[in-house]
């Protein structure tokens, strides 16, 4: 007997129609064809829409990632029914689902951001408004207003997916649909709204001379601490947030906020413990970039200047989701033999090392196939855009298409899913605190701790011994 009760996703199961890693490697070429050929007509500067301006490009990338998790993690699927979802064709529930989350995008951006929010509140949200102010060209208009519409983006690509992950959708996780996914949406859009205003609001203040002192804090109250006035500051910590987000929800699979029993402390620990791994990780991106580059010196353009290098961290933590997902989605979450914390590792490691490689890959290739400018810094080099927007093909793939035609989706039974949170409750909870578990604590913190030593005496020779842009 099917239940309806739980999320679709984990109401199915994905079997293979062949045996191996054929069916990773249909699905990766297949996605990739779908990436290349929608980036040529939507985002390539030399293709037909040219979105890729490049802020255009992002706001659209950045929003329809957000309206698909409303769709799937917020809504489960309403208004359509799990008959529907479970029994139509994956293709035609790709089309169907698809057009809906585009129609939703454009409703929101046009109607919702530039339409209410540009004509009746905050100018810089309508490029027509803009226009109209003395000394903003076109060009510049249309650019500020994504660039806000998009920042907001960046905080509800981390809040939405963060309530469901980490505080997992209480006190709304028993209400039907649509009340439970109207609840969570309103919540994470009201924090989000208030996140943006003590984050982002003042970088937009100060791109309009005079700084418009009246509605924001000028200079930002992070200036001295970031060494730069810019929002890319947040943006970078920001976009750590969403990382994090799916890196504990897909190959950690909430490890270790699953092994606490106490629901409320599990909940608070995982939410604001996701923030403390974002910042570490925002941190030492940027000492990286010290180390490998300089010390960053303010009043520089690009590579040197601290607000770019702020941005870059944003820029290199999206890198660490795309293996992340791949393993998940087309890898079953590779390795599962071992324990809970060997798997985590095993697979933050082969994580790392992808991160690291495609990394290399992006600066050395992009600008021969996807249009943008050679460097590391250019105003038309923005890597954020072609990974998520890579990451927004496969989350069709995955979530509306159930991994066609590599894979094909049984049900599962009300025992099954009872069994299987069963199982993933005993893995979790069967690690307790033991000499054994004490001893491996500590060999990890001090792993850890000479990990980091060993990153900073490295990775300059390391750097200097790859040449990744010639």
């Amino acid at each position: 007997m099917e239940t309806h009760s739980v999320n679709y996703l984990e109401g199915r199961r994905l079997v293979k129609r062949w045996n191996g890693p054929v069916p990773a490697i249909v699905s990766l070429v297949l996605t990739l064809a779908v990436f290349y050929a929608t980036w040529w007509i939507f985002q390539d500067p030399r293709g037909l829409m040219r979105m890729y301006t490049p802020y255009v490009g992002y706001m659209y990338t950045r929003w329809w990632l957000i309206v698909l998790i409303w769709m799937v993690y917020l809504f489960n699927y309403w208004p359509f029914k799990r008959e529907w979802v479970e029994r139509t064709h994956p293709v035609v529930k790709g089309v169907v689902l698809t057009a809906i989350s585009v129609a939703v995008l454009l409703i929101l951006i046009k109607g919702f951001f530039e339409g209410i929010l540009g004509n009746f509140g905050l100018a810089y949200f309508n490029p027509e408004r803009l226009t109209a102010l003395p000394s903003v060209t076109n060009f510049f208009a249309i650019e500020y207003a994504a660039l806000a519409c998009l920042m907001f983006a960046a905080i509800a690509s981390w809040l939405s997916p963060a309530w469901v992950v980490a505080c997992e959708e209480v006190p709304w996780q028993d209400l039907p649909q649509p009340a439970k996914g109207i609840s969570i949406l309103v919540i994470t859009f009201f924090l989000s709204t208030i996140v943006y205003f003590i984050t982002m609001h003042s970088h937009m203040a100060i791109l309009y001379h005079p700084w418009q002192e009246f509605t924001a804090i000028t200079p930002p109250y992070w200036e001295k601490f970031a060494n730069t006035v810019s929002g890319n500051f947040h943006v970078s910590w920001i976009m750590c947030c969403t990382v994090t987000v799916w890196l504990v929800e897909t190959i950690w699979e909430r490890f270790p906020f699953s092994m606490i029993e106490r629901n409320w402390l599990r909940r608070l620990v995982a939410f604001f413990g996701i923030i403390a791994i974002a910042f570490a990780m925002h941190f030492f991106l940027y000492f990286v970039q010290e180390l490998t580059w300089g010390e960053a010196i303010r009043g520089t353009r690009r590579a040197f200047a601290p607000d770019w290098r702020w941005l870059h961290v944003g820029e290199m933590a999206v890198f660490f989701l795309v293996p992340a997902l791949f393993i998940t989605f087309y890898c079953e979450n590779w390795p599962r033999k071992y324990s809970l914390p060997a798997n985590v590792l095993i697979r933050t490691t082969v994580t790392a090392v992808a991160a690291v490689l495609l990394y290399i890959f992006y600066y050395k290739t992009s600008h021969l196939f996807l249009g943008t400018q050679k460097g590391f810094s250019h105003p038309q080099q923005f890597p954020m855009i072609p990974t998520i927007w890579l990451i927004n093909i496969w989350l069709v793939h995955h979530w509306f298409m159930d991994n066609w035609p590599a894979w094909k989706m049984a049900p599962k039974t009300t025992a099954e899913i009872e069994e299987d949170h069963a199982q993933a409750l005993e893995k979790a909870r069967s690690i307790r605190w033991t000499p054994s578990l004490g001893w491996g604590l500590g060999a990890g913190a001090a792993f850890g701790v000479l990990a980091y030593f060993v990153s900073v005496n490295v990775l300059p020779y390391f750097y200097n011994a790859i040449d990744i842009i010639k």
